[in-house]
């Protein structure tokens, strides 16, 4: 993502919690582009402006290069007047990489080991070192741009995916993916297979009516601190991933009671899907990972694609399930620490009552660098979802409050 549009798109409030808590400070600090992007034929680089078009694309080199498939869904395209059932189809997004194994990150590891003070309070300093070093592989490896990939998808054959462009991913629609069943997953198999050090990728299949559920990873259902530089970089390169007490229990009932598709739709960089991914799946119902497309090899980008400009994001990309699900009754899930209420509250006006049916948003209390009298005041929620109705919207703290709520729409 363009890093000027981002910082246009930053809200006051996202200002102000980030100037608060001294993130751009801590962001010019960190190492910047730790890979090597550039280093790659002159061929590509230039070529690989054409994407999708690009004549001098090839595929990938199973011995030094790699894909990630992302897991994505397949839908039914819906249109105004009566029309007849259309095929499924879906975006398939694959981003493209060489593969460079173990990569010196001594300096990068060192910086964010001493700004989390790894090692204060008792910690094995030296495996927490080894921790951080593992995890920030995901930033430094070099992307391949100008590359294609074949997979394999189950009742439709072998398909060319890309070639990626610019930053090496590439995104294209595929229809015609055969007969399934609302709510079947297939798995998409690159060939060769162990070109995908990740695994498969997964197309989940939702038929146009139904229930479906929007879901913000960070502090909603993932402890990940936020509103706070240190904490954010502590909860991503050294905490084991911690869910939310009581959510993924929320989660499964809601599951089993409406049967709805699930999109979780986070502010974090494409960097971490191979980090969050097997949490979600650890944890709550399969779905669809949503990811922003940001930089690649910069850990300031990181901090700043998780605080700024994050409410002109998750509402386009709600957008674009919109289009792709329009008919699907929606329940949105969030939180209080960055701007879900005010990204939500707009979706609403601007699609209504027949899209989203419940909004809730957890309260997040207790958390140091979060100015608690601005976030979680009362004023706010009402501003975010003015010409909401009032039982649409549920500020909560313990998941066990939304139980009764979510029962309430069975059959609706």
């Amino acid at each position: 993502m363009d890093k000027s549009r981002q910082l246009l798109q930053e809200t006051s409030l996202e200002r102000t919690s980030r100037g608060d808590s001294n993130f751009s400070s801590i962001e010019r600090s960190l190492p910047h582009a730790m890979g090597a992007p550039f280093s790659m034929p002159l061929l590509d680089r230039a070529s690989s402006w054409l994407g999708l078009h690009n004549p001098l694309a090839h595929p990938l080199d199973p011995a030094t290069e790699e894909v990630w498939l992302l897991d994505n869904t397949a839908y039914r395209p819906v249109h105004i007047y009566p029309h007849a059932q259309q095929p499924w189809q879906a975006e398939y997004v694959v981003a493209y990489f060489k593969k460079d194994v173990g990569k010196d990150v001594s300096d990068a590891v060192a910086n964010i080991a001493d700004k989390v003070g790894l090692g204060n309070e008792g910690e094995d300093r030296a495996q927490g070192e080894k921790t951080i070093s593992e995890r920030l592989q995901l930033f430094v490896a070099t992307i391949a741009p100008a590359r294609s990939v074949n997979v394999r998808l189950p009742g439709v054959g072998t398909k060319r995916l890309g070639p990626g462009g610019r930053s090496a991913v590439s995104e294209q629609v595929i229809t015609n993916l055969g007969e399934q069943q609302d709510g079947a997953s297939v798995s998409i198999e690159a060939i060769p297979a162990e070109t995908t050090p990740h695994g498969h990728g997964t197309t989940h299949f939702a038929a146009p009516e139904g229930w479906m559920v929007i879901s913000d990873i960070d502090d909603s259902i993932k402890i990940t601190l936020t509103s706070s530089p240190i904490g954010i970089l502590r909860s991503t390169f050294i905490s084991t991933p911690t869910p939310i007490a009581g959510m993924p229990a929320l989660y499964t009932h809601i599951s089993t009671l409406l049967s709805p598709t699930w999109f979780y739709l986070s502010a974090s960089p494409y960097n971490l899907y191979p980090f969050l991914r097997p949490f979600l799946l650890a944890h709550y119902p399969p779905g669809t990972l949503i990811l922003r497309d940001a930089s690649w090899q910069d850990l300031g980008g990181f901090l700043a694609s998780l605080t700024q400009g994050t409410e002109a994001y998750k509402s386009a990309r709600m957008r674009r399930l919109h289009a792709m699900l329009p008919k699907r009754k929606v329940i949105c899930v969030g939180d209080s620490t960055q701007s879900d209420p005010e990204a939500y509250g707009d979706m609403y006006r601007v699609f209504g009552a027949g899209w989203i049916r419940r909004i809730f948003i957890r309260k997040v209390v207790g958390v140091e660098g979060m100015d608690e009298g601005v976030k979680n005041q009362g004023e706010r929620f009402e501003r975010a979802f003015r010409g909401v109705p009032r039982e649409v919207w549920r500020v909560f703290e313990e998941p066990g409050e939304l139980y009764e709520a979510v029962e309430a729409l069975k059959g609706t």
